[in-house]
């Protein structure tokens, strides 16, 4: 498959790589992004010389949330009759090899709840995470609100653990 938003690319012939590539838009979330980035997923699950697949982005933003100007003419009708956020962002749950989430920047709303669908997330010291939409009265649509608490209880008893 021919992919216009990610590239793809494969290290020591184990590690399937997968870099988001909307630099100008700081790898917002898009139908297409997502549909690109699932069947990457998927083909390398299939390919039996593949033990684990990357994710990443750049080094200033692993993905700064959902494309929301790609959604700002849909009506809630709209996305609920296409299944909107199910339909493809779902399919990284499906790989049955271990995704890791490789953060450096932002990881934002979509982005963040992109890491957080991940098996492991690595994060540079430059990461921030983050669910701003809950500042706009909307609730992070693709999982995070049941994703995050077991990550958060996990970062918070590190942190106390600390001398």
């Amino acid at each position: 498959m021919n992919y216009e938003l990610i590239q793809v690319r494969t290290e020591a012939g184990k590690v399937g790589l997968i870099t988001l590539n909307r630099p100008k838009q700081l790898n917002a979330l898009n139908d297409q992004l997502m549909t690109e980035l699932g069947a990457a997923l998927q083909a390398f699950d299939a390919d039996e010389a593949i033990g684990c697949m990357v994710i990443t982005g750049s080094e200033k933003a692993f993905a700064a949330g959902a494309d929301i100007g790609a959604m700002a003419g849909y009506s809630f009708a709209d996305v609920y009759k296409g299944d909107y956020i199910t339909r493809n962002w779902e399919t990284i749950r499906s790989i049955r090899k271990p995704v890791i989430a490789a953060v450096s920047g932002f990881a934002l709303g979509g982005g963040c709840e992109l890491a957080m669908m991940c098996d492991f997330i690595i994060a540079a010291d430059n990461a921030r995470f983050g669910q701003p939409e809950i500042k706009l009265g909307v609730i992070p649509g693709a999982g995070g609100t049941q994703r995050l608490p077991p990550r958060g209880q996990a970062k918070a008893v590190d942190w106390a653990d600390r001398p």
